[in-house]
């Protein structure tokens, strides 16, 4: 069980909602059964938010748990009530948890990997923060809170991916469960996942030129001119071609993929240099050195007995269209690349750590299909047509083996759907399971 928890001395009140703070003390590493665990601990943070009116019986209410997509990313700190939070609100207390090793809880970081002793000792640390792991967090979570009851999951992206593990091992723990944009694939190594995003990039570059044809000839400038000349960044790393390109990650969304990219090419160079602006903002698009799971575990959470082996690396030859000789370069996408472990500061010192990861094949399973073939948990999930992250015939594929599962499939949002209209989609989801 879990062994601590602690909460917040104090109620911190907000615009339209109040929340409590929860720390508890979980098992670095799981056995095969929640008893079946290790001694070395770390912390996992929550935050529960409950309407102000609730004050004095929100333990009566049933609880939400939010996923967060990544991996590696913390879940939201909200300023108002707003969004889908606001619509949760009206019948759950909402539990924004923090998954091991992000935000408030025991988080990674290059200091705190570098104190182990090898790559060999940060490759078994960090084999631990993958889906199955998460799920076992929760369920201990669950049951420190509210014993046998059940609650209710709500995963975006990633999330989703955690909610599909949460199903297969875990399911008398689950109300209904809410998913978007994250079906996953139940492929046992990437490779398949990478065959079928490729052509989605690619069809998003072509989106990108249609929208923006004047920057086909600055796209183009910046990439020879990285080629043949030596630009740093203001953290003194190189800006490369192939991370230029990179940008191409923002594509899926909404809103600040495409315009984001296109205005800051309109300051791109200042005289026969790319200017400092251009350079400065540029560095915030990509996060993987102030989110290192996401880079370091990117492939990982695909693998099921099987090594990842660079999959998107592998598989990138089989697209010609993404050749730096090409008369148009174009932009990559959610790809994880090993120069990456040669130019982000952060993950430099930990390329040997990546490498092993990368090879390693004896990934416990994430997800099995006859438990989800046996499902009785409600599920409603959202798929965005044109999602650019999770390809949609492979989560059609994952919805059909979910015994139950309901889906939505729409073109009216991309991946950023939840948090561009997150009350209406959580709506109509809820909607979907009464």
């Amino acid at each position: 069980m879990t062994k601590a928890i602690s909460k917040a001395s104090t109620i911190q009140k907000m615009p339209g909602f109040n929340y409590i703070k929860h720390n508890f003390v979980v098992p670095l590493a799981y056995g095969k059964g929640l008893s079946q665990a290790g001694s070395e601990t770390i912390n996992v943070f929550a935050r529960e938010l409950y309407l102000p009116e609730y004050q004095d019986s929100r333990e009566n209410l049933p609880f939400l748990v939010f996923f967060q997509g990544g991996p590696g990313f913390e879940s939201p700190r909200p300023l108002a009530l707003d969004g889908w939070i606001k619509r949760a609100l009206q019948e759950y207390r909402v539990l924004l948890l923090d998954q091991r090793g992000v935000g408030n809880s025991s988080a990674i970081s290059l200091e705190g990997l570098l104190k182990l002793s090898d790559y060999k000792e940060r490759t078994a640390y960090l084999s631990n923060f993958r889906a199955d792991s998460i799920v076992k967090d929760s369920e201990m979570i669950r049951r420190a809170l509210i014993g046998d009851s059940k609650w209710t999951t709500l995963g975006q992206s990633f999330g989703g991916f955690i909610t599909t593990t949460y199903l297969s091992y875990f399911p008398e723990g689950l109300e209904k469960c809410f998913i978007t944009g994250g079906l996953p694939p139940l492929a046992s190594n990437p490779d398949e996942v990478y065959r079928a995003l490729y052509p989605r990039v690619i069809e998003k570059n072509a989106l990108y030129r249609e929208l923006f044809p004047e920057d086909h000839t600055i796209v183009k400038a910046i990439v020879q001119h990285l080629l043949n000349h030596k630009e740093e960044l203001s953290t003194g790393e190189i800006l490369s071609a192939r991370r230029f390109l990179g940008a191409g990650l923002n594509f899926g969304y909404k809103s600040g993929g495409f315009d984001s990219l296109h205005y800051l090419l309109e300051r791109a160079f200042e005289g026969d240099r790319l200017s400092y602006y251009f350079k400065r903002n540029f560095e915030n698009l990509l996060t993987f050195n102030t989110n290192i799971i996401y880079a370091i575990l990117h492939e990982a959470i695909y693998c099921q007995g099987e090594a990842s082996n660079w999959s998107a690396e592998r598989l990138l030859p089989e697209f010609p269209q993404f050749d730096l000789a090409s008369s148009q370069p174009l932009f990559t996408g959610e790809m994880i690349y090993r120069f990456m472990f040669d130019e982000y500061a952060c993950l430099k010192p930990l390329k040997d750590t990546a490498q092993a990861l990368a090879e390693k094949s004896d990934w416990p399973n994430l997800y099995d299909r006859e438990a989800l073939k046996r499902n009785q948990v409600p599920v409603a999930a959202c798929l965005y047509y044109d999602d650019m992250y999770v390809d949609r015939a492979l989560s059609l594929a994952c919805a059909a083996t979910i015994s139950g599962a309901k889906t939505w499939i729409t073109n009216e949002y991309e991946h950023d759907g939840l948090r561009r209209d997150g009350e209406n989609i959580l709506n109509k989801l809820i909607t979907m399971v009464k």
